[in-house]
């Protein structure tokens, strides 16, 4: 998969988290994912069309999204609500945006659907093509989170 289509959503998302929760989100090396679960407890799943079909997913161990909600909130947040799902669909949906306004600065027109959020420990994302699922890791002081693109033309 083309690295100009993933490097806005990696952008994407370190913009959001420090902009909405004031968080340094630094990205791993990205891998290519063979399997369907979950490397975290709750996702923001969104999907994408234009120059190509696919879907964005977000997935945050429950000790890094509790503190990016309690930071936007400005308030503790001790347990995965249904606000803190809520929340994940905004995230999830403020990354798309963001990242489709950088890809159309590039010619690279995309629009995308509402985001779901599917919780619990070892949930299954499964991607709408069959094209590579690309896994950016990431970490906050708090823990980890997991972004997958899976892009088919």
């Amino acid at each position: 998969m083309d690295a100009n289509i993933i490097n806005p959503f990696i952008n994407a998302t370190i913009n959001v988290l420090d902009t909405m929760a004031f968080v340094k989100a630094r990205p791993g090396k990205p891998y290519l994912k063979k399997d369907d679960t979950a490397r975290g407890d709750v996702t923001g799943v969104i999907g994408v069309t234009g120059m190509a079909h696919g879907t964005i997913s977000v997935t945050f161990e429950e000790n890094s999204i509790l503190k990016i909600v309690s930071n936007m909130f400005g308030e503790k947040i001790e347990t995965l609500d249904h606000e803190v799902a809520d929340a994940v669909g905004e995230l999830t949906n403020m990354i798309s945006g963001q990242a489709r306004m950088e890809l159309e600065q590039k010619g690279k027109i995309f629009e995308a659907a509402i985001p779901s959020v599917i919780t619990g420990k070892g949930h299954k994302i499964i991607h709408i093509t069959d094209g590579p699922k690309i896994a950016i890791p990431f970490t906050i002081d708090e823990g980890a989170f997991t972004m997958e693109v899976c892009m088919s033309t």
